[in-house]
């Protein structure tokens, strides 16, 4: 199988771009510049190299770097902004900071042309995020595109195969993005797009059912799509030796908890143990307020009511977890910034009596989960289910959490997925949800005056999360759900609407 190496500078898309390679079919993972050496990167017979960009400028001392060797090892090349500064810098050229010149948002690429841009139009859109610029291509490169503030918006070196865009062909603002990055796989590379969700799903469960023979699994059942294609995919492979261990920490959506334990249960047959801990997970949330505070306690607390369950059951050899390959690399590694904290990555907690840990969707995207989910035979309900997060409604709920709160936010927040599903809506907005703030506003109910909460709803249009944008709902929708909100659920007396987009904003609130 073909493989492209991302290695990563620090750059927002590091993702992104894998999965654009993923999408054609061709299998890339990333590594971060620090943690693989040239030597590993020849030996492991990558088929190419992306250099993604970052928040550095190459020409300050503790910029991340790479050899320069890596420009004479024979291996195609490409980089991607701060990735195609560093590349300049390596072959010895001019980076400076553009001063007037910085292009943030949608360009127009002019003069495009070369291999890299084999059937892309001369003149096109393309998104543009830098404040340095490659003044003059080194020695062997020539400028094969170009903007009205950037002269070197891409250059090549067709002789050695390394190529260099200042803009991000990644993301979809990019009109032609993923062209390039295809001919870059295809007519640069010369990669085999043999990279296929049929032969993952079949080796991965052969490999399980080898690997896991006559030995006891536990998986952490959460009913989202990770941990659920997890477990269908270990059941396959072990059958009734696998246990699942359903904690309902009483945050999740309403008639959450009922719906994933029948449907575990009742029609795919697993063995599920449930756990009612909402009073417990509660009580341990009673005096926190700041967002991180509260995951750290959900964390911490889930694994507790899990180590309980595990020791109750006695003898299990293997835990099982639905870590998925961006909870890897947003895990951080060496010098790499923590995004998110993942309590399901880094190995087996040493005082959990385990031999051993299975992880089989470890190398993929989400995206790539659910079409294994597909093909496993979940319901496209629960295949497609939008991201909830872990610590669930607590961090929905701004400030202190309490029992009312939460009743309050899953009866509104059912409402405006009611509201909305039933317009057909779920094609544009990507995720939704409401959000309880910790503001209270006037209202008039019933000829009565009211203090109540104001009531935030949100809805995101994107493809890859990435990046979001708000969508943009009907006006006759927002009406007939703040409408209900208000007449239905006790304490609301304002509704209002995000319009945030990602960036500057984040999809959830907390």
């Amino acid at each position: 199988m073909d493989r492209i190496l991302v290695l990563d500078f620090g750059g927002q898309y590091n993702q992104l771009i894998a999965r654009r390679v993923r999408e054609q079919h061709v299998y890339a993972e990333i590594r971060l510049y620090s943690g693989i050496s040239l030597e590993e990167i020849v030996a492991a017979g990558y088929k190419g190299v992306i250099f993604t960009g970052g928040p550095n400028s190459v020409y300050e001392e503790n910029s991340p770097r790479f050899t320069e060797k890596i420009l004479e090892a024979g291996i195609p090349l490409l980089g991607i902004c701060y990735g195609a500064q560093l590349t300049a810098f390596l072959a010895g050229a001019h980076v400076g900071k553009a001063m007037d010149s910085s292009e943030y948002g949608k360009t127009v690429l002019r003069d495009a042309r070369g291999v890299l841009f084999t059937d892309v139009p001369e003149e096109s859109i393309c998104w543009m995020s830098h404040t340095d610029r490659i003044e003059a291509p080194p020695a062997g490169f020539e400028i094969t595109a170009r903007t009205d503030k950037c002269p070197v918006a891409a250059m090549a070196d067709d002789e050695r195969r390394i190529y260099a865009v200042q803009f991000h062909p990644e993301v979809t603002h990019t009109e032609f993005g993923r062209k390039i990055i295809s001919n870059f796989l295809f007519e640069i590379c010369h990669c085999v797009p043999d990279w296929r969700m049929e032969d993952f799903l079949e080796n991965m469960i052969g490999r399980c059912r080898r690997e896991l023979a006559g030995k006891k699994v536990l998986l952490a059942l959460s009913g989202g799509v990770d941990s659920s294609v997890t477990a269908i995919l270990l059941h396959r492979a072990v059958g009734d030796n696998l246990t699942c261990v359903f904690v309902d920490h009483g945050l999740l959506r309403k008639k959450e908890g009922d719906m994933v334990e029948e449907m575990f249960r009742d029609r795919f047959g697993l063995n599920i143990i449930r756990v009612n801990a909402g009073e417990r997970f509660l009580e341990k949330l009673s005096r926190a307020r700041k967002p991180e505070r509260k995951r750290k306690i959900i964390g911490r607390e889930f694994i507790r009511v899990f180590e309980e369950q595990a020791a109750a059951l006695g003898h299990i050899d293997v835990l099982a977890q639905g870590t998925i390959y961006p909870d890897v690399v947003e895990s951080g590694k060496g010098e790499s910034a923590v995004i998110k904290s993942h309590h399901n990555v880094g190995g087996i907690p040493k005082h959990m009596k385990f031999k051993e840990i299975v992880e089989p969707l470890r190398d993929l995207f989400k995206d790539e989960v659910r079409e294994v989910g597909r093909k496993l035979g979940i319901p496209e309900e629960m295949v497609s289910r939008q991201p909830f997060p872990g610590p669930g409604l607590a961090v929905r709920i701004i400030g202190k959490i309490t029992a009312e709160k939460i009743a309050l936010l899953q009866e509104a927040d059912a409402i405006f997925r009611e509201e909305l599903e039933k317009a057909d809506l779920r094609g544009q907005a990507s995720q939704y949800f409401a959000v309880l703030t910790d503001m209270r506003s006037v209202g008039v109910k019933g000829d009565a005056r009211t203090y109540g909460y104001v009531l935030a709803l949100r809805s995101v249009t994107t493809d890859d999360f990435m990046t979001a944008e708000w969508t943009r709902l009907p006006y006759e929708l927002l009406e007939k759900t703040a409408s209900r909100i208000l007449n239905e659920v006790a304490d609301v007396s304002r509704v209002v609407y995000d319009i945030t987009s990602k960036p500057p904003g984040t999809v959830e609130w907390e």
